[in-house]
């Protein structure tokens, strides 16, 4: 029987660990990479079994998980968020997959998540299926190494199907924890922007912010999620914005330092 490592890539979630170890005890590993977490994050998740790597030095999303990937034990990785969690009807799913993986030659399973947004899940906008390849054979694929929105890079020759029970995804409980992830993605993606020298205008910010804004509750059904849907649309928008605000912000800041 082929191994499995359920990997967590982490700082700072004493509210989310244990409900998201507790879900990955199907696993024959529970490895935690945490980022130099300053709450009990580590405490919690060796009580729970997990192993712990610390590894603060951040440089991105990316990196930090192809730093897990290396760390790993298991044949098969499976990446986890602290607020997710694996129902056990897809542990038995995940399980059958990679037990019938070596018959079905599939190295690769994208799962669907279903994530929840101010108590609701979300079931349109483009938020629902949002499959990701989150379960894949080690040897069959690599993260990139982009510090936000990391993507995992498949073989050539890696075998893709999808997982039918979803991953569920408890994201943003209230307004402040939105407004703050959204700010640390931006800063992220700034920073990635700025190292390959590109600029933005406030203008391209707008006009993709309005762009965000149609997709979701328009063209992709938002309206039918209700006032969270609107206001989930909202602050999509709003989060685009304040990315591209970002990146050429710091140009315009740089650009007055040097003719200071």
């Amino acid at each position: 029987m082929p191994t499995l490592s359920a990997i967590v890539i982490a700082r700072n979630e004493a509210e989310n660990i244990q409900a998201c170890l507790d879900s990955l005890d199907f696993a024959d590993e529970k490895l935690l990479i945490d980022g130099g977490s300053e709450d009990r994050t580590v405490a919690i998740a060796q009580k729970s079994g997990a192993r712990v790597v610390v590894l603060p030095d951040w440089q991105g999303f990316g990196v930090q998980r192809r730093r897990a990937e290396a760390l790993a034990h298991g044949d098969w990785l499976l990446m986890v968020d602290a607020d997710e969690r694996v129902s056990s009807d897809l542990a038995r799913e995940i399980r059958g997959a990679i037990s019938e993986a070596e018959r079905s030659g599939v190295r690769i399973f994208e799962i669907p998540r279903m994530t929840a947004v101010f108590g609701r899940f979300i079931l349109h906008g483009g938020w629902y299926p949002d499959l990701n390849a989150r379960l894949y054979a080690r040897e069959s694929a690599h993260y990139d190494d982009a510090r936000v929105h990391e993507r995992l890079v498949p073989h050539p020759s890696s075998r893709i199907e999808r997982l039918n029970h979803p991953l569920l995804h408890y994201s943003y409980q209230n307004l402040t924890q939105y407004l703050s992830k959204s700010a640390l993605y931006a800063r992220e993606w700034a920073t990635e922007r700025e190292r390959k020298g590109s600029h933005a205008t406030l203008g391209q910010g707008l006009w993709h912010a309005l762009g965000c804004f149609s997709r979701m509750y328009v063209l992709r059904g938002g309206f039918l999620d209700g006032p969270e849907g609107f206001l989930l649309a909202v602050l999509s928008a709003h989060s685009t914005f304040i990315k591209y605000a970002e990146l050429w912000l710091r140009y315009r800041l740089r650009s007055k330092n040097v003719s200071g």
